[in-house]
């Protein structure tokens, strides 16, 4: 289904209706493809009931679609995937200044992802960027300063480098930009550091050196890949650093915020994500690197 259908009277009676948290929110869903009922509510609401009956509410006005995958016997049920609907993409286009039959919108595509084999990648990296959105919330300090998805990402360096994100995070006085490799276990561990080439090569073809940090799904898989991450080559010339959600510092879980990360140079004790900006000292805060002009046996655990 494409958006032609929308005429200006309706788009105005649409836009009336939608707050400047449902713009963004909007614009969010759209470049990250999707995120479930409960990132949205990490991101942009205070209970988990008031986004539940704000996304229906949008929901019903079509500005976005909404999908739930099936889970494994046993494993309970799956929230909502939201996805950017038919009227939302009409309303983005009006408001870019873009004719919205010509916006390249197409409903099937959009929904498309609920039957990719990636989507427990592609929601588990959003993820990750929602939870530094609600520590953010939580924290006058801190904040998500640039959040890059993957296909910007791969839109500037995916020749060289196809990072599942870039961000750049700030809480107090410290700033940290990153490459994000979001590990889900299923690729073999000496597939998982041989992406340490690409990097290095970026980091030699832009003099912009950016720390890649390894958020991996397991205590034991980390130790592993940790092992093999030190013993690469690029590990001298590339800031690494590796994290599991499973590590608990303290009462509070801060999730990828807080102690959660072990640079590769170092064996503790694990350091607040913009700790790693005083790790690194020589680096400090910078833009993302440009793009570039030119851009054994297998171990699965």
């Amino acid at each position: 289904m494409s958006v032609t259908r929308f005429t200006p009277a309706v788009l105005a009676q649409l836009a009336a209706r939608l707050t400047s948290r449902d713009r963004e929110l909007l614009r969010m869903v759209r470049s990250q493809r999707v995120l479930t009922s409960t990132q949205i509510a990490q991101i942009a609401f205070d209970t988990d009931d008031a986004a539940r009956k704000r996304l229906l509410a949008l929901n019903h006005m079509g500005v976005l679609d909404r999908f739930r995958p099936n889970l494994p016997p046993g494993m309970g049920t799956a929230p909502y995937h939201y996805v950017l609907g038919p009227a939302g993409a009409a309303v983005l286009a009006s408001e870019d200044g873009v004719d919205p039959s010509s916006s390249g919108y197409r409903r099937e595509r959009v929904l498309s992802i609920a039957y990719s084999q990636r989507l427990a990648h592609t929601v588990g990296t959003n993820g990750f960027g929602a939870e530094l959105r609600a520590f953010a919330r939580r924290y006058e300090d801190a904040e998500l300063l640039d959040w890059w998805p993957e296909d910007r990402c791969t839109s500037l360096w995916g020749d060289t480098v196809r990072p599942d994100a870039y961000g750049r995070w700030r809480q107090g006085e410290y700033t940290v930009d990153f490459f994000l490799e979001y590990d889900t276990g299923s690729e073999p561990l000496d597939r998982v550091v041989r992406k340490l080439d690409g990097y290095a090569a970026l980091s030699k073809a832009t003099r912009v050196i950016t720390p890649v940090l390894f958020w991996v799904q397991g205590e034991r898989r980390e130790v592993n890949l940790r092992r093999k991450l030190v013993q690469h080559p690029a590990n001298t010339y590339v800031p690494i650093a590796t994290g599991n959600p499973s590590v608990l510092v303290g009462p509070v879980n801060d999730g990828p915020a807080g102690e959660k990360w072990l640079p590769s140079d170092a064996e503790g004790p694990r350091l607040r994500l913009a700790g790693l900006a005083l790790h690194w000292p020589g680096l400090g805060p910078r833009k993302a690197a440009p793009p570039p002009d030119n851009p054994p046996q297998e171990d699965d655990e």
